[in-house]
């Protein structure tokens, strides 16, 4: 049996799974990983709890120790 870590579900649409990365900052680079087979490099902001990649649908949900101004 995998284990699962206490990360909050991630939102996923027409119940296809994506990567979930929980980070410090509220404003992170993604580029899809996987080098030059990733996407172009797009910066999000994290408003609340969490956001999505809309190039590859990886999620980034906010630590919950992080401080409330990191990545402004």
């Amino acid at each position: 049996m995998p284990d699962h870590d206490a990360s909050p579900a991630p939102l996923v649409a027409s119940g296809l799974s994506a990567e979930t990365f929980v980070v410090d900052d509220r404003v992170i680079a993604c580029d899809g990983g996987d080098g030059g087979l990733g996407h172009p490099r797009v910066w999000l902001r994290i408003e609340h709890a969490q956001t999505f990649c809309p190039y590859c649908s990886r999620v980034y949900v906010l630590n919950k120790q992080a401080r409330h101004d990191h990545g402004h």
